[in-house]
């Protein structure tokens, strides 16, 4: 993706969130600024708790309702009448209804919990078209069959009648993402949608969410804590640890130059970097306590390779290019030169021996 004339559709600026729980206060989103550009496909990678989740519904108006926004700005640039919104300021459920659905939409993780048992697959995407597209009768039928074979659903007029206990799991996840696409977003909220498939699955519905992201006109934004699943789908990858976004640039340059140590974890994690007889490389430690404040560089405690500023004072952003930036004091010019693990390394190596991961 060229991003030399980008145009921004959601901008998140300075981005505070906090949870009340049992009297105490969990800081969950930490500082975030973060623009997301048209068309785009931008990946959310981190571990379990590092906020990826919790990021989104803000933009979707699905935040829990303990959970409430203590600074910050998140604005939508999308609308047709060409004014933005300030979703952060939403605080009623019909101003919600403006932007959920027919703006941006979600696929949630497990497709089992996301659909009615009690509904045929039909009237529940029949749902999403009635309200977004105003359809009724035998044009909304033709439109829902439509979409069922949009996402590589087969025999979809004989589908259109049946319940979600007669699909298997892959093909579930593919009505719950109809059911998304059906209410005509611009934005694409995929929330985890291939943890439960195996691998031959997960495959086929990340080339689907390329077809639709290219036939819909999409902008999607991908939640995962996979790196691997992100490989050959993001054009950009924002990398999460504890409530920030702590290293974000291009797909390649995440994979081939990432300069954080907390990514290089991650990607020295990855089963298909493994060598086969030694023993697969994991992250020591946890990730902080976010009832508590967090000092200097939230992965410090874990990352063998810490300075003694990163206890003390939390890094800011160091630009690497134009689309790249990371916050690690290791990029500080006074820091220390520190080679990446080797893994790393590898990677860095194949590619410049003309090899691309993924292929």
């Amino acid at each position: 993706m060229d991003y030399q004339d980008r145009k921004v559709i959601l901008s998140v600026e300075d981005l505070n969130v906090k949870f009340n729980l049992r009297g105490k206060v969990l800081h969950a989103i930490r500082g975030i600024t973060l623009d997301v550009y048209q068309g785009e496909t931008l990946a959310i990678v981190g571990e379990s708790g590092s906020g990826k989740s919790v990021l989104n519904k803000n933009f979707i108006g699905l935040l829990d309702a303990n959970g409430f926004i203590s600074d910050g700005k998140i604005i939508y640039y999308g609308m047709d009448d060409g004014n933005p919104r300030i979703l952060s300021d939403f605080q009623k459920e019909k101003e919600w209804l403006t932007i959920r659905g027919s703006e941006v939409s979600m696929i949630m993780q497990d497709p089992m919990t996301s659909l009615n048992p009690l509904k045929t697959v039909g009237k529940q995407i029949g749902e999403a078209v009635r309200l977004h597209q105003g359809l009724k009768g035998a044009a909304l039928r033709q439109a829902v069959i439509k979409i069922l074979g949009d996402v590589g659903i087969p025999e979809p007029e004989k589908r259109y009648a049946q319940y979600p206990h007669e699909f298997s799991g892959g093909m579930r996840q593919r009505v719950v993402i109809a059911i998304a696409i059906a209410c005509r977003p611009k934005i694409l909220i995929c929330d985890e949608p291939t943890t439960a498939l195996d691998v031959t699955i997960q495959a086929q519905i990340l080339n689907l969410l390329k077809k639709l992201k290219k036939d819909y006109n999409l902008t999607v934004i991908f939640i995962t804590h996979d790196l691997g699943v992100v490989a050959n789908i993001a054009d950009r990858v924002a990398v999460m640890y504890a409530g920030d976004i702590i290293e974000i640039g291009t797909s390649k340059e995440i994979f081939y130059e990432s300069r954080h140590p907390y990514t290089w974890a991650l990607l020295s994690s990855l089963p298909q970097l493994g060598v086969k007889g030694e023993e697969l490389y994991s992250i020591k430690g946890t990730p902080p306590n976010l009832f508590k404040e967090v000092r200097g560089d939230a992965f410090a405690p874990r990352n063998p390779q810490a300075l003694a500023i990163d206890f003390e004072k939390i890094p800011p952003y160091f630009d690497i290019s134009p689309t790249h930036k990371a916050k690690t004091w290791l990029l500080d010019p006074r820091a220390p030169k520190i080679e990446p693990p080797a893994v790393i390394q590898q990677i860095r190596a194949a590619k410049k021996g003309g090899a691309e991961y993924g292929e």
